[in-house]
């Protein structure tokens, strides 16, 4: 009896923490859809990823690809960087103060860059230049990926989250409020836009065949949204592919046909659990961040065509995977990838891709 006299203080200490400790998210309640895992059967398609550029630096987070094929990508400590199309020739462009993320190219030379930190940056030879910070008065805490249009001076971008940054990620995940936005900058106005408010963790961004829509990822929705920019819709925004295995990074349109998506990482049955329960998600991220449902170490890339029918699946989860995947652009018959966290830029022949039959 005085054992147990001795551990109600502190038990009682405990629970009133789990219960009641102020936390910095509000989670909504949301009921994901059921995971479509027999659509998605493991395979090893991408055991052979090769590795370019290795040790170089962390985190080639996004890739960019020149006509020449000459790769382009910014690492964790600021810097952007170039490479041959074989991870060769090392080239320093800038050291932009923040983190890195997606990159395209300006309309008039130069590279453009979402950095998470500093916001819509142009490097080019005269050094970095912010081109926007914020837009509607509300300033972007998390700008997350890039791509340009092709007929115009127009890029567009993501702002993941007006509530938190890139070290707080899972907080916006916990919380799964619609914080993202999906904006345009002009080159010839200098003008930011906003495209689409509401977003759920708004990503990747690529641009679609003609410029007639761009596409955004919503990481924790698990979708990926359309906005139209050309005929009658224009304006106005669908989803795309929606109830996906995984969450979402970062996307690209090849040219030929196929958007490619990088999953950064499977979904969890746990967290899938915990999203229409708000209460039990303020409980489990009051706990220690070990506790916290941890992503997988997944390599996974998907490839849909144009009308949001998958064409390719591909995985690996062995050792030595190259896993996260967050970026994924082609460039004649290879495949490059980025991470966020690796130490080398990913390559793969695309004949090394196995086609699914489309119904």
């Amino acid at each position: 009896m005085r054992l147990l006299g001795y551990l109600i203080g502190p038990l009682a200490l405990v629970a009133a923490y789990l219960l009641f400790w102020p936390v910095p998210i509000d989670p909504a309640a949301w009921t994901p859809p059921p995971m479509p895992s027999d659509r998605h059967p493991y395979n090893e398609a991408l055991k052979g990823i090769e590795r370019l550029a290795e040790g170089v630096g962390r985190g080639p987070e996004g890739i960019a690809i020149d006509d020449a094929g000459r790769l382009y990508t910014g690492y964790d400590d600021g810097r952007v960087m170039s490479f041959d199309r074989d991870g060769g020739d090392p080239r320093l462009l800038a050291d932009t103060g923040g983190r890195p993320l997606g990159l395209s190219f300006a309309p008039h030379g130069g590279l453009v860059v979402a950095d998470a930190v500093q916001g819509l940056l142009l490097v080019d030879d005269s050094g970095v230049k912010t081109l926007s910070r914020e837009a509607d008065g509300l300033a972007f805490k998390f700008v997350d990926d890039v791509d340009r249009a092709h007929f115009d001076a127009r890029v567009f971008f993501s702002d993941a989250s007006s509530r938190f940054g890139i070290h707080e990620v899972m907080s916006d995940a916990f919380e799964h409020r619609p914080n993202g936005r999906l904006l345009e900058y002009d080159f010839d106005t200098g003008q930011t836009r906003v495209l689409l408010s509401g977003l759920y963790f708004a990503n990747g961004v690529a641009v679609g065949p003609e410029d007639a829509y761009v596409l955004v990822s919503e990481t924790t929705e698990y979708r990926i949204r359309r906005y139209w920019l050309k005929g009658e819709k224009a304006g106005t925004s669908d989803v795309f592919v929606d109830n996906l295995p995984g969450f979402p990074d970062n996307l690209s349109y090849d040219g030929e046909g196929r958007i490619w998506v990088a999953l950064y990482a499977p979904r969890q049955s746990l967290l899938d659990a915990l999203l229409p329960r708000p209460y039990l998600r303020k409980l489990v991220f009051r706990l220690p961040e070990f506790l916290h449902p941890a992503p997988v170490h997944h390599a996974w890339v998907l490839g849909f065509d144009l009308d949001g029918r998958l064409v390719a699946d591909l995985q690996y989860r062995g050792d030595g995977a190259y896993a996260p995947i967050t970026s994924v652009e082609r460039a004649g018959e290879m495949l490059y990838m980025g991470s966020l966290t690796a130490a080398a830029i990913g390559r793969l022949p695309l004949a090394a891709v196995p086609q699914r039959a489309t119904p």
